[in-house]
């Protein structure tokens, strides 16, 4: 049986194709459009997801949406009405697309899919809870999702039982732990529904001087994590801005013209929303672990992504084991739309040996062969090598030790905002330069963003504060002390971007000014060419980790296809491309143009 989930026109539109309840494909709409964030609906991913399953839109079985739409324009419709007039801008805006789009999102699946057959709807929150109890390796856990708003919910828990999903209880609009979090992004200068990881980053850089102003004025924190937000300082419920002048006078300031600079004010602000937002999770966590009596959490929604809060759950142990869905957002809603569909409304069984989890390491997107990537390169008249497979771990590593940075190009593409290498860019954590680099020469980023490193599973422990693994680099620790370097000489009172300045670790490019780092663990069975490349790095290093960031530059998607790869290589200050079994030297690209394809013997000795 074939059921494709789909999630659109809000934002990180995706598609996912489970058969018999195994997860085929999943993939978002921006790695095929080449708009980050796209919320049209999702053609180039479900496309890709069909032919993947060698499945016809006509032989599907079920086609299921992610939410429900009409409860969502009822409560747009309360929404302005409560606020009338002063909705009347927001509200003239967003009509015409509901009228003429997402009001008609059966007719829209049944034209663009050629489909036929039943559309079914998910509550957004239960799409969430199915993308994080389903995949999991549990075969009974609490579920707690978190996000900006689906219809009315903004946050629920329950417990998920076998094939069985129980909602128990939900927090609703307007009181969101998303809208907060996005309202400070805005604040501070950064896009909402994108700039919340910077936001993150940069919280550590400033201290929480706001958090109990926060508390006071903002939003009445109850004690099981449940709040209500102070609406007179907010905008988003009818206006086209997340705050408004209340919220700027509150905080002496106004918000922060995006690209200026950031001051220690706005520093300050991001470390007091974060500490707020942990403060708020782990008081949901422990109530949800009261209420349920479950052993182990599995999280969704956007702010399951917030994983310096997720870390701060797991290490104040009040649940034995955390899983998190490495498609948190509204991506990940494509996904458990589709499983809840087989395991809930059609009742069949969940498989599994209670050990792994069934995300196949959230590689489900697409993969390209050798031949293909070969053809491409020739087709470009592009320099290359071909390593052997059993000498390209060694020869990488290498290159990375070398001090140069790294392209890497394999396999089936991530589901999810992080890459986890297969699209990925790669350094050497100790060089103490290697972050500015990155950021500046090479992701055209903000110079305080964090690197985060994948580590060899069997070296974790050794190298960071860490029980258990972090297989989708969704949890935020501590390094070790014994691996961290107190500075003979440091800055007088370090504050803000000085704290960059500070030695901190013996791996300097991927520990954060906290001394924390965002971590990736890899088994060998997950990514067995990955594995060995890092494998053969701790060889020659004694270091048994590399940095892992995302193959793409600032405002664009990760690289999907090889054309993707060799235009991002060539925009920035890589050194070097592996595509498959294919090793590109940035040196010798102006060799592209000659009459002949050839196949360049590399100097790596």
């Amino acid at each position: 049986m074939n059921i494709l989930g789909i999630s659109c026109f809000y934002h990180d539109s995706a598609a996912c194709l489970v058969r018999d309840g195994k997860i085929i494909a999943a993939a978002q709409e921006e790695r095929f459009s080449r708009l980050k964030h796209d919320s049209n609906f999702p053609a180039g991913a479900a496309g890709w997801c069909l032919k993947q399953g060698g499945v016809s839109g006509q032989a599907l079985d079920y086609v299921v949406f992610y939410d429900k739409p009409l409860i969502k324009f009822e409560r747009l419709i309360e929404t302005y009405l409560s606020y009338a007039p002063g909705g009347i801008k927001q509200f003239m805006l967003s009509m015409p697309l509901w009228l003429k789009q997402k009001l008609w999102i059966p007719e829209i699946i049944r034209q663009k899919l050629d489909y036929q057959g039943e559309v079914l709807f998910c509550g957004h929150h239960e799409s969430h809870a199915a993308s994080a109890f389903y995949p999991s390796m549990f075969k009974q856990a609490a579920f707690l999702t978190l996000d900006g708003v689906g219809e009315w919910e903004t946050a629920s828990f329950g417990v998920g039982r076998d094939n069985d999903l129980e909602l128990q209880d939900y927090l609703n609009f307007p009181h969101s732990l998303g809208l907060l979090y996005s309202a400070f992004t805005y604040y501070t200068g950064f896009r909402v529904n994108s700039g919340e990881y910077k936001l993150m980053g940069l919280a550590p850089y400033g201290e929480p001087r706001y958090k109990d102003l926060i508390l006071k004025e903002l939003l009445d924190l109850k004690a099981d994590g449940s709040f209500k937000l102070n609406m007179k300082y907010f905008g988003y419920a009818h206006t086209l801005k997340m705050t408004n002048h209340r919220f700027d006078r509150l905080f002496n300031q106004p918000a922060r013209q995006p690209e200026t600079q950031i001051t220690r004010h706005y520093m300050d602000v991001a470390a007091s929303v974060q500490s707020v937002t942990e403060e708020i999770m782990l008081r949901m966590a422990r109530h949800v672990s009261r209420i349920t009596k479950e052993d182990n959490l599995c999280l969704a929604g956007g702010v399951a992504l917030n994983c310096v809060g997720v870390g701060k759950i797991l290490r104040q142990g009040i649940f034995k084991k955390i899983w998190v869905q490495p498609a948190s957002g509204d991506a990940g809603g494509a996904l458990g739309s589709a499983l809840l569909v087989w395991h809930k409304y059609l009742g069949q069984k969940r498989e599994g040996d209670g050990v792994k989890d069934s995300m196949q390491g959230s590689f489900l997107g697409p993969a390209y062969s050798d031949e293909e990537i070969e053809s491409f390169l020739k087709t470009g008249n592009l320099p290359f090598i071909k390593l052997e497979v059993s000498s390209l771990p060694e020869t990488v590593a290498r290159l990375i030790q070398e001090g140069n940075v790294v392209g890497w190009f394999q396999g089936r593409m991530e589901f999810g905002p992080r890459a986890l290498g297969a699209r990925s860019i790669l350094a050497d954590p100790r060089n103490p330069q290697m972050q500015s680099k990155l950021n500046l020469k090479i992701k055209f980023r903000e110079s305080f963003r964090p690197f985060a490193p994948t580590v060899l599973l069997e070296e974790a422990d050794k190298w960071f504060e860490l029980e258990g693994e972090s297989p989708y680099m969704l949890i935020v620790t501590q390094v070790k002390a014994e691996k961290s370097i107190v500075d003979k000489e440091p800055l007088p009172a370090a504050c803000g971007f000085d704290k960059l300045k500070m030695k901190r670790s013996l791996i300097p490019a991927v520990t954060h000014v906290d001394n924390s780092a965002r971590i990736q663990t890899i088994q060998r069975e997950v990514n067995p060419l990955y594995y060995d490349m890092i494998r053969e790095f701790f060889k020659q290093t004694g270091c048994p980790l590399v940095i892992n960031t995302s193959f793409n530059v600032r405002g664009e998607p990760l690289v999907c296809t090889p054309q993707d790869a060799f235009t991002c290589f060539m925009r920035t200050d890589m050194d070097y491309l592996v595509m498959g079994n294919y090793l590109l030297d940035k040196r010798l690209q102006d060799c592209r143009g000659k009459d002949e394809p050839r196949q360049i013997a590399l100097e790596l000795d």
